[in-house]
């Protein structure tokens, strides 16, 4: 009988199992030192919705579940490098912009994709973080809504971000009706506002494209949580890039998002939720 020292070991004798690809997606957005927001969410989110995700980092933040510390912005130099070789090499079929920080790289940002003409962009217009920093100064707001928001296939603003790209609050819920189609005349083929920051036990967002307007109600969960714009827009993208039609992918990335936050914990010395991916 040979001795066991004699027999091929079963991992020298395994081949690789080669499958179709999943579709790809890619994120352009800032780090989340503290994992539960940005480029971090966003490829959590991807893995968990079956599509390989890709990555290019505007800006390195310093922060965690209870504040924002420091913003790095990288160099436009490496930002348009990153882009350049995730194109390169592949089949990519969406793209979502997060948080880009100043003037220059949302330009930067803009130009590329104006070049390259990603299948399906969705544009989560970062502005303000969970924390309260300000993550979007005045002159990259104007360079958004002139130069990315014209080639978003979506736009998915909240509350507060909608009020500073039509420069008026939003109160009423007529208001906020008015404001989903009114986001539209600004570029992007459809608007999903974001209803978590009203009142009220059920959260309504308001989708609109040139079909009409429609609300989405979900109940209340009651908690304060990190990273859900980034998830819900990430999770769009997604489903995009599966080829699902866009109301649909909206509609699967609220449930997703939904589901999420009923499985969020807390990881941190912070009050707010993290999501269970």
């Amino acid at each position: 009988m040979a001795s066991s020292a004699h027999r091929p070991h079963p991992l020298r004798q395994a081949k690789p199992m080669l499958r179709t690809p999943p579709p790809s997606a890619l994120t352009i957005a800032g780090s989340d030192s503290g994992g539960g927001a940005g480029i971090q969410a966003d490829l959590k989110t991807f893995h968990a919705l079956g599509v390989h995700g890709l990555s290019v980092i505007t800006a390195v933040t310093s922060q965690n579940t209870r504040a924002v510390t420091a913003v790095h912005a990288l160099p436009q130099a490496h930002i348009r490098s990153q882009i350049d070789a995730v194109f390169k090499d592949f089949p990519i079929r969406s793209v979502k912009t997060g948080m880009l920080g100043g003037a220059a790289v949302v330009r930067t940002v803009a130009g590329e994709l104006a070049r390259r003409k990603p299948p399906a962009l969705v544009v989560d217009p970062v502005m303000i973080a969970t924390s309260g920093a300000r993550l979007l100064d005045a002159e990259a707001v104007a360079v958004l809504i002139a130069r990315l928001l014209p080639l978003a296939d979506i736009l998915t603003p909240n509350l507060p971000e909608a009020e500073v790209l039509l420069d008026r609050p939003i109160r009423t819920a007529a208001e906020a009706e008015r404001a989903c189609r009114e986001l539209r005349t600004l570029g992007p083929r459809a608007v999903l506002l974001k209803g978590g920051h009203a009142r009220g036990r059920t959260v309504v967002d308001r989708y609109c494209d040139e079909r009409g307007l429609i609300e989405i109600r979900h109940p209340r969960l009651a908690f304060e949580a990190h990273g859900t714009g980034c998830t819900l827009a990430a999770a769009i993208a997604a489903e995009l890039a599966k080829g699902r039609p866009m109301r649909t992918a909206v509609r699967r990335a609220i449930a997703y998002v939904h589901r999420a936050l009923a499985r969020g914990y807390r990881p941190g010395g912070g009050a707010v939720l993290v999501l269970g991916h």
